[in-house]
């Protein structure tokens, strides 16, 4: 028998596996957490009127990977979150409408979840609709020359933006470690741009049962069995292997969750019951749709002036050499450059290329 005092590591040993091995079953080991963080974590969370307000510096409360590293050459840097989402949502029939143009929510310690990527296919136009997948680009992403050794995500499925931010593309793990204690049971880990609130992993089996038995959720979304169809140049051809969004397709009732990446039941912290969200092992991993209205202070043109774009000497780090300056922020931040680092000898921004 296992000494109880033994339990708790054992617990927490077998999540971190089972967070991390999902998604890089395809391509190389996240790089490893084993590092603090250069701040202490701030976060408030508070119910003021109608909205819920979270103001953060963004600064994760767990390891972190080695910042920059060969995928990612950004230094984590505080910011300046002022984020707010509904107090009491409410869900649209049909969902919100339109291109996602901000970040899809942001995590219990302040650290913004945002699922998407900057990188298209053949290092095309960013309105191009072949945007790499974060947690696919551990392997080589095709044909573009900007990604050849991946996006440097750690442990967390995170890693940096140009600006410093430090942001989620899939499970928080040591968050999500700790906020369960390594226990399995349905956790709350954060809150999205809507208003509703996100779980990680496990759900009821029934979702009017908070009695009924905790299970794995799955997304109802499966590869694409068509081939892609593509020109080349730009859109990519051959047979959709999970590297692009557009390679995957919704098939309602396939899994547990709906379009939007949730459904609707009891949870223990809204025990009437509410809609609300899951993190997934398997695609979309952070869902990609609203089902209310998400709040403005996500979308990228807000978020801007709250965060810290200045200060990163050489390749995006903090303290390169004189005169080098960091890429101008992407991602989720807007600009051009993607997450990832141009390739070696590769034409600097507004250069022919």
């Amino acid at each position: 028998m296992t000494p109880a005092r033994l339990l708790i590591p054992l617990l927490i040993s077998c999540l971190t596996v089972g967070l991390a091995a999902a998604e890089t079953a395809k391509g190389p080991a996240l790089n490893p957490a084993d590092a603090q963080p250069p701040a202490q974590n701030k976060v408030t969370i508070t119910v003021k009127g109608e909205k819920r307000v979270i103001e953060s510096n963004g600064i994760p409360d767990h390891k972190v990977s080695k910042f920059p590293n060969r995928g990612n050459p950004n230094a984590i840097a505080e910011q300046k979150y002022h984020l707010e989402v509904p107090a009491n949502p409410q869900p649209l029939e049909a969902g919100a409408t339109g291109r996602m143009m901000s970040a899809w929510g942001v995590a219990l310690n302040g650290v913004v979840f945002d699922p998407g990527t900057a990188e298209v296919y053949n290092d095309g136009e960013r309105s191009n609709p072949w945007h790499y997948e974060a947690l696919m680009s551990n392997t080589e992403m095709g044909t573009t020359p900007r990604i050849k050794t991946g996006l440097g995500l750690d442990q967390n499925h995170g890693h940096v933006q140009p600006n410093g931010a430090y942001h989620y593309h899939g499970l928080p793990t040591l968050l999500v470690e700790r906020l369960s204690g390594g226990e399995k049971k349905m956790t709350h880990v954060g809150w999205a741009a809507d208003g509703f609130p996100v779980y990680a992993i496990y759900a009821y089996t029934n979702p009017a049962d908070p009695k009924s038995a905790l299970k794995v959720m799955k997304s109802s979304y499966r590869l694409k069995t068509a081939d892609r169809g593509g020109d080349g140049k730009v859109s990519p051809t051959g047979k959709p292997d999970g590297s692009f969004s557009l390679d995957y397709e919704y098939v309602a009732g396939m899994g547990d969750l709906d379009a939007f990446g949730g459904r609707t039941g009891l949870t223990p912290e809204f025990p009437k019951g509410t809609y609300y969200y899951v993190l997934t092992e398997d695609y979309p991993f952070i869902p990609r749709k609203f089902k209310g209205t998400p709040d403005p202070s996500f979308s990228k043109q807000n978020m801007d002036p709250h965060a810290n774009l200045g200060g990163q000497g050489g390749p995006g780090a903090k303290g390169g050499k004189k005169g080098k300056k960091g890429p101008p922020p992407g991602g989720l931040f807007g600009g051009t450059p993607p997450d990832g680092p141009p390739p070696e000898g590769a034409p600097k921004e507004g250069a022919p290329k």
